[in-house]
């Protein structure tokens, strides 16, 4: 992040950032060479204000309290060492900061089944010891089957991208962006949980940065940096997130992410219908406002279990599988929910309530049975050794032409 001050200080003017580079190992105050972790950063907390005084660019959550650990170079590029590093660091410091919600804006290819993935294992621990994790879907779809790491996860909250389509007060033309990565997982998860903005998002920026460098068309040259990804789509529900905890500070993740799914408007056709498979759109649009005033409990991770997942005595899979066609459905539910990856252009209705009332099925988890799953054989037939060098590589999410 850069030592830019609306970033730096809350809209009191105290000082509300810590920070530590997981690629040294040390508390420091770099600068973000790449500049994604400041724009994802400004999206969350950013306070900014116009000559006049008032707002020029409101982010999700602009009180947080905010630490930024750097485990990407100045490339977008790291290890799974380093962000490792990085997740330790927050698990052995939360409480001392008072740690409740963790964005993870990057991605990683999946080599194995998620409970073998490292930094999954590491993940998994900030959600046992209370911590809400928020993914991005990542930036490689529309195709199915494209939800890298951590965001396969099936604990975490998975963050898909809709756009605006350029017309920010006109919700009827709002679409799923094309870039936006698409479950399910190959252990037959229903990904991402849901979907926010991550279209032509303007946030701040450095103009020295490597992205603004690369990309100066789209830096204003005096602080913003427009960006589209499931990386800035994933900050706005991290954003949301504190808000819910704000309000309320006694939920669990679990809790965290049944109400976020539950107050999210499903994208439908006009005959009521799904526009998007569950599998684009999840639960659909967050609603940050109702997402605070939500109460529903007991809606995310059924039939999972992390203690046992962490200690290796039970792995689980999800719902979804694929007939011989090709199709992907969801066991349990009438209807295949996916046959293609068409998209339109016309826009939806983004309406409260659709996916709740047929119940909670796609949602639920089931104990592992190897080979139970699919039909085509996407499951890993011998594995994937993980050194202890933990060299295999993630980076910040792919860039992608404005949606």
């Amino acid at each position: 992040m850069a030592s830019i001050a609306e970033l730096q200080k809350d809209t009191y003017g105290m000082w509300r950032t810590k920070k530590y580079n997981a690629i040294k190992d040390r508390e420091d105050h770099g600068l973000d060479m790449y500049g994604h972790g400041t724009h994802i950063s400004s999206i969350i907390w950013n306070t900014d204000y116009a000559d006049d005084g008032t707002m020029r660019r409101n982010s999700i959550a602009p009180d947080a309290r905010a630490i930024a650990v750097k485990s990407f170079d100045k490339n977008g590029q790291g290890t799974y060492a380093n962000v490792i590093r990085g997740l330790d660091w927050i698990l052995t410091n939360k409480d001392e900061h008072n740690i409740r919600v963790v964005n993870l804006s990057f991605s990683a290819e999946p080599r194995s089944h998620y409970w073998e993935d490292p930094i999954n294992q590491a993940v998994m621990r900030l959600w046992q010891a209370g911590i809400v994790v928020v993914a991005s879907a990542g930036n490689t779809g529309p195709d199915p089957m494209t939800i890298g790491v951590p965001g396969n996860n099936p604990y975490v909250i998975t963050v898909g991208a809709m756009t605006d389509n350029y017309t920010p007060a006109d919700g009827s033309d709002d679409l799923l962006a094309t870039f936006s990565s698409a479950g399910p997982t190959y252990e037959g998860f229903v990904k991402p949980e849901v979907v926010a903005p991550g279209g032509h998002l303007q946030a701040r920026s450095r103009t020295k940065s490597k992205l603004a460098e690369t990309y100066p068309q789209f830096h204003d040259f005096e602080k913003y940096f427009t960006m589209s990804g499931t990386s800035q789509a994933a900050a706005v529900v991290s954003g949301t997130v504190a808000l819910m905890l704000d309000a309320k500070p006694w939920l669990t993740p679990d809790d965290v992410k049944c109400q976020l799914m539950a107050s999210a408007r499903m994208a439908i056709d006009e005959d009521g219908s799904p526009a998007y498979s569950l599998f684009q759109q999840g639960a659909g649009m967050v609603d940050a406002e109702a997402a605070v005033a939500a109460t529903e409990q007991g809606c995310a991770n059924l039939g999972l279990n992390i203690d046992a997942d962490l200690d290796g005595t039970a792995h689980f899979g999800g719902p979804a599988n694929q007939d011989q066609e090709g199709n992907f459905y969801i066991q349990g539910m009438d209807g295949y929910l996916w046959a293609n990856g068409e998209f339109g252009t016309d826009g939806y209705l983004w309406a409260n309530g659709y996916l709740w009332a047929n119940g909670y099925l796609w949602a639920n988890g089931y104990l592992w049975a190897n080979g139970y799953l699919w039909a085509n054989g996407y499951l890993w037939a011998n594995g994937y050794l993980w050194a202890n060098t933990l060299t295999e590589t993630a980076s910040v999410n792919v860039w992608v032409d404005q949606e």
